[in-house]
């Protein structure tokens, strides 16, 4: 009886089995776009659909890929130097007696700038002088007593040995009129010296000194420079100053003005710095009034430039092992491979923007702006039409008044 009534069990719950997966066989489909029942699933999305999902892109996001004229450039930096500047020293010690000009005073070449008591130097100069005539004086003595030998020479009356030493005697008088004269010279020009005159024209960058000071030899007193010429003292490694040539021009910007500037190279220190292993090249800068020696200025120096295919440096995309760009081909994402060249800007564009040489695309492809960030392969693209621009109403014109009647 037991094994019977476990057979019944098992064949009652085969038959509630059948007849649930009946119905549900029978149950209708549900309608395309009705949401699923409460409690299932919703069926995940085909890749048949994702395929047919289109993306709309804007008329200035995509580019046609041309040949550019490629501006191969070198980014350089530095401070402004005058080209002509000088430091105003002490040649003599003494006291200070004044001392012309401030910062920012103009001077002119020849001013006078400084002056240091002289009353020293005026007194040696006096000394160097008597000793001068003591010696001239010297000399007469010494060439009466010649001619005296020589006549008695001539007469027999003494040797020539007398005569000999009295010629040496004379031109030992005249050789130490010679020094005297010289030291009075010397002298002459260490009073000259008290006196201070500006080298060249320009204005007084620092004063390092006062009146009343007692200054020592060669201690500085001014500073001056002449900003009619500036010019951009840039750091290149040795590798990057193998292609700098003199006469080549670059773009500069500088802190504090928005305006770009012209320079040049003039030229290039053939010596590697010790210290940094860099190289010094000069920038002299064009028609540029109002600047300021030690501004900061930065820009891109032309090396050279060729006719190649480019596109802006951000439209390359590097989210792959190897570089890429995204084209719009037969309505849809297609990603090319790409090779990389030299970097630069356009002739005639924004130097702001890089752009590099591109190998691997065919010319006049369209090209993906980076702005539409990175889309799938195969996805469908749909170019937006351009907005058409609101018709202009023309201005309703009053009716005219209706006219008086005449009686």
């Amino acid at each position: 009886m037991a094994l019977r009534s476990k057979f019944t069990w098992l064949l009652l719950i085969a038959v509630l089995a059948g007849s649930g997966a009946y119905w549900q066989m029978r149950r209708p489909a549900a309608p395309a776009g009705a949401a699923p029942a409460p409690g299932t699933a919703a069926p995940a999305a085909t890749g048949s659909a994702a395929a047919r999902a289109v993306v709309e892109l804007q008329p200035e996001d995509l580019s046609r890929l041309n040949t550019q004229t490629l501006i191969q450039t070198l980014p350089v930096s530095g401070n402004l130097k005058a080209l002509n500047s000088v430091t105003i020293k002490a040649r003599v010690a003494g006291e200070l007696l004044s001392l012309q000009g401030r910062e920012g005073d103009s001077v002119k070449a020849g001013q006078v700038l400084a002056k240091i008591d002289p009353v020293e130097y005026q007194r040696r100069l006096r000394q160097a002088e008597q000793q001068a005539d003591a010696a001239k004086t010297q000399i007469d003595i010494a060439l009466r007593q010649y001619d005296n030998n020589k006549a008695l020479v001539d007469q027999g009356f003494i040797s020539k040995t007398a005569l000999e030493a009295s010629e040496a005697t004379l031109n030992g008088a005249r050789a130490t009129y010679n020094a005297a004269v010289a030291a009075a010279d010397v002298a002459r020009k260490t009073l000259d010296e008290t006196v201070l005159l500006a080298p060249i024209s320009g204005q007084i960058a620092a004063r390092l000194a006062q009146p009343g000071e007692r200054v020592a030899i060669d201690q500085k007193l001014l500073d001056i420079v002449d900003l009619s010429s500036l010019e951009l003292e840039a750091t290149l490694s040795p590798a990057d100053a193998m292609d700098v040539r003199t006469g080549q021009q670059a773009q500069l910007t500088l802190e504090g003005r928005e305006k770009t500037l012209y320079a040049q190279v003039q030229r290039i220190n053939p010596n590697v710095q010790s210290n940094s292993r860099s190289v010094l090249v000069y920038l002299r800068l064009q028609n540029a009034p109002g600047l300021r020696q030690g501004l900061y200025g930065q820009g891109q120096l032309e090396l050279a430039s060729r006719q190649v295919t480019a596109l802006p440096l951000e439209t390359v995309r590097t989210d792959k092992p190897l570089p890429y760009v995204q084209l719009l081909l037969n309505g849809r994402v297609a990603h090319q491979t790409v090779t990389l060249g030299q970097r630069g800007t356009v002739a005639g564009g924004n130097q702001a923007q890089v752009w590099v040489e591109v190998k691997g695309v065919a010319e006049g492809a369209q090209v993906l702006s980076a702005r539409t960030g990175s889309l799938r392969e195969g996805m469908n693209l749909r170019i937006a039409a351009p907005a058409a621009q609101p018709a202009v109403q023309p201005a309703a014109v009053p009716a005219p008044a209706p006219a008086a009647n005449k009686p």
